[in-house]
């Protein structure tokens, strides 16, 4: 089973940016769909984001659409998550997470259909 890592988490102001990283121990990206998730305290696991291994399409949560930015590297060994005008509600642990399967666009926010998933990185915003 594949291992993934995320990096880049920090505690930052209001309208700040951030990256997120996410390694795997293979090149797993060429071969799975990926998602970012993050868990707020107190609150349940939700889907930020994804991109597929094949055309690469990207899906965003409503609530960060317009300011989150998934990408995978052009060799397919790490993906990213660049995360513009932060806002204090996007505290929370991030995690990355892949899966082989074949998703569909429903599919891809579902928490369940991912198999692998990293540790997780805080991400704090203050006002």
């Amino acid at each position: 089973q594949a291992q993934l890592v995320e990096s880049g988490g920090g505690s930052v102001q209001a309208g700040d940016s951030l990256r997120l990283s996410c390694t795997a121990n293979d090149r797993i990206f060429r071969t799975h769909n990926m998602g970012w998730f993050r868990q707020a305290p107190g609150k349940e696991r939700e889907f930020v984001a994804a991109v597929s291994y094949g055309a690469g399409s990207t899906y965003y949560a409503n609530s960060v659409k317009g300011r989150f930015t998934v990408s995978r590297s052009s060799n397919k060994d790490m993906a990213y998550l660049q995360m513009n005008n932060l806002k204090p509600g996007d505290t929370a642990v991030y995690y990355c997470a892949a899966t082989p399967d074949a998703l569909t666009v429903d599919q891809r926010v579902s928490i369940g259909r991912y198999d692998n998933w990293g540790r997780g990185t805080q991400v704090t915003v203050s006002s």
